[in-house]
């Protein structure tokens, strides 16, 4: 057996957590969040929206059944700044796994931190909020791991987008492999109904997830993908029946070229968002937005649609939100609140057909309560073609 690394999770609080080092050697700093999730890390740790921080997840073990090519939610591996754990299995034990989690974060130069107390990271977080955090596999002391988690810059006021969007637009999946949801054995994944026509869309990519452009494409679109720079003459060009506005990472503030466009899109298609999409259309409407102090980070989050009373079970990550004084008074409508602290988790707009959800109906490995939401913007096209909207 390897003699185990050192390593250190420091936050700007002074507090000082050391355990074993897994992953790469290295030293970084970023957001100290938490994940509540019980699977489904390769999902987070290649999600785009977790580009800069450092992510505790609140699961015992973690990396038991391995990384596999077909779950990353992102090309290029992971988008977290450093990953932590209590305890990285020392089994892995899955027929589609291709490598160990420890091998896979040092293939991308990604720090990991095991045989930590992660419940004592957690409530510390979940009393004092996200915060400034350095994580280190190098033979940092203690006070220099701190004085790095206090020097970072913080992501308030930064553009994050700019480093995982595409650079190029380009379509996803044009001979059609994601039609139909197939589950691991091949066979349909329940009650599937094939929509009737097939609607093209642009997707801007804010840092979109794979499964999103699986959703849309299994849900009846064909999708076009844009940077997210992409300009309204840019989308237009696609001619495109709809558009839809993906997740990403970061404050949605200092991203005026983005919702600059959004705001004239919005006014010519039919537009749906999820994650940042949300922040985009309510900036876009002249609304703000502010940061949480705790964020949303987990696959059980309750949301209440405020229209038809049912409450879903889904998966968020996101630390911003709007004010809905602010939407109202913009032309659109709150649809749906967060039940753990009553924050916007939906808006849509009174007379233009746009709608959008702060978490994540596309979630993989689940829940799925909101899949749903696909197909309603399917509809929503399907109207606006036939003149009823």
């Amino acid at each position: 057996m390897p003699t185990p690394r050192p390593g250190v999770l420091a936050l700007e609080d002074g507090s000082v957590f050391r355990g074993r080092a897994f992953g790469a050697e290295a030293a970084i700093t970023g957001e100290a969040v938490f994940n509540t999730s019980m699977t489904g890390y390769q999902e987070i740790l290649t999600d785009p929206s977790y580009f800069g921080q450092i992510v505790t997840m609140t699961a015992v073990q973690i990396g038991n059944y391995g990384i596999n090519p077909e779950d990353e939610e992102s090309p290029g591996g992971p988008k977290v700044a450093g990953f932590v754990v209590r305890e990285l299995s020392p089994v892995t034990s899955n027929w589609r796994s291709r490598q160990s989690l420890d091998d896979y974060l040092r293939q991308y130069r990604i720090p990991g931190l095991e045989g930590v107390d992660t419940r004592a990271i957690t409530k510390k977080l979940r009393v004092t909020g996200a915060m400034k955090a350095c994580l280190s596999t190098l033979p940092l002391t203690d006070a220099e791991a701190v004085q790095r988690a206090r020097a970072w810059e913080g992501l308030v006021g930064v553009d994050y987008v700019k480093e995982v969007s595409c650079s190029a637009p380009y379509q996803w999946d044009p001979q059609g492999q994601y039609d139909r949801p197939f589950a691991l054995t091949g066979t349909i994944l329940g009650a599937w109904v094939p929509p009737g026509r097939r609607y093209k869309v642009v997707a801007i990519d804010y840092g979109i997830k794979r499964n999103i452009l699986k959703k849309l494409r299994q849900h009846g679109f064909d999708v076009w993908v844009v940077p997210a720079g992409a300009t309204p003459e840019m989308v237009n060009e696609f001619a495109p029946d709809g558009v839809f506005l993906s997740n990403g990472p970061g404050d949605p503030d200092p991203l005026d070229y983005a919702y600059g466009t959004v705001a004239r899109l919005i006014q010519q298609h039919p537009t749906f968002g999820i994650c940042m999409g949300n922040h985009m259309i309510t900036l876009a409407l002249g609304a703000r937005t502010f940061k949480l102090k705790f964020g949303h980070r987990g696959a059980n989050q309750p949301v209440k649609n405020l229209e038809s009373g049912k409450v879903s079970i889904t998966a968020q990550n996101h630390g911003f939100a709007a004010r809905p004084e602010d939407l109202e008074q913009r032309g659109a409508m709150v649809t749906e609140i967060n039940l753990n602290d009553g924050t916007v988790e939906g808006l849509r707009h009174k007379e233009l057909p746009v709608f959008s959800v702060q978490y994540h109906p596309e979630a993989s490995p689940g829940p799925h309560d909101a899949d749903p939401l696909f197909a309603d913007f399917h509809r929503l096209i399907e109207r606006r073609k036939a003149g009823k909207i």
